[in-house]
């Protein structure tokens, strides 16, 4: 992990998978601000020190893309003075009905998962972007589970609207991996009696990012494209880059 990686990465007791998603250059050499937009795996199991932390980031909304029945299961984000909490599902099939053989390739098969959201989840992704778009919202923290693929999602296409390339974005997107394996390791610690995750649970190879937004761009023109498609305004899209771009 280099430098710019581990300022980016900010630590957590219960949180494995939390960094602020600026520090990119994107369109006309502009960068993409710190400190507006993070992305995380599910908040709901902060201990004190992780409380304090995280009111310390002064966070004003936090959008929840986990399905109902995960909130439902495990809980939202824990209270905090002047916290907006938004719960957004994008529409799209478990995975377990389409599960993982071992011998294929498993970037194709995510990007395919990805792709298939992309197509059922296109009112929530819309909702979500335009949530990020508007800068009286920020500090936005975007979130599912994992923080890796419907979170990956939208960070993704945020990230192609600001103009970042496609290999940093994935590079962002496969920061998950190493994440996903701390976050096995506390589950094994923690909880012995829970069985061994599946390997697309855990992996985030940028592969699938590229293949994901290349496809976006090869069915919709561009991924701003592919956004209005889904509701996105392009008062939205300004917004976007007029606040989270230096």
């Amino acid at each position: 992990m280099d430098a710019i990686e581990q300022t980016r990465r900010i630590p957590f007791t219960r949180m494995f998978n939390f960094r602020d998603v600026g520090g990119y250059r994107g369109l006309d050499g502009r960068a993409v601000r710190t400190g507006r937009l993070y992305r995380s795996d599910s908040l709901h199991g902060m201990d004190e020190a992780d409380r304090e932390a995280f009111a310390a980031l002064g966070v004003r909304t936090v959008v929840d893309l986990r399905r109902p029945q995960e909130v439902e299961r495990y809980g939202r984000v824990p209270d905090f003075d002047g916290l907006t909490y938004r719960h957004i599902h994008p529409e799209h099939a478990h995975w377990e009905e389409r599960p993982y053989q071992p011998d294929t390739d498993l970037a194709r098969y995510l990007a395919d998962r990805y792709a298939d959201l992309a197509r059922t989840g296109t009112a929530g992704l819309a909702e979500a972007i335009g949530l990020i778009a508007d800068s009286a919202n920020a500090p936005v923290v975007v979130h599912c589970v994992a923080g890796k693929d419907r979170t990956g999602i939208v960070c993704g296409l945020t990230l192609a609207v600001l103009g970042v390339e496609d290999a940093e974005i994935a590079a962002d997107y496969a920061l998950s991996t190493e994440a996903s394996q701390r976050f096995a390791a506390w589950v094994a610690t923690a909880h012995p009696e829970v069985p061994e995750l599946p390997v697309p649970y855990l992996s985030s190879p940028a592969e699938t990012m590229l293949l994901f937004l290349a496809e976006i761009r090869e069915g919709h023109g561009s991924v701003d494209d592919y956004l209005r498609h889904a509701g996105v305004t392009d008062e939205q899209l300004d917004a976007l880059r007029d606040h989270l771009l230096t």
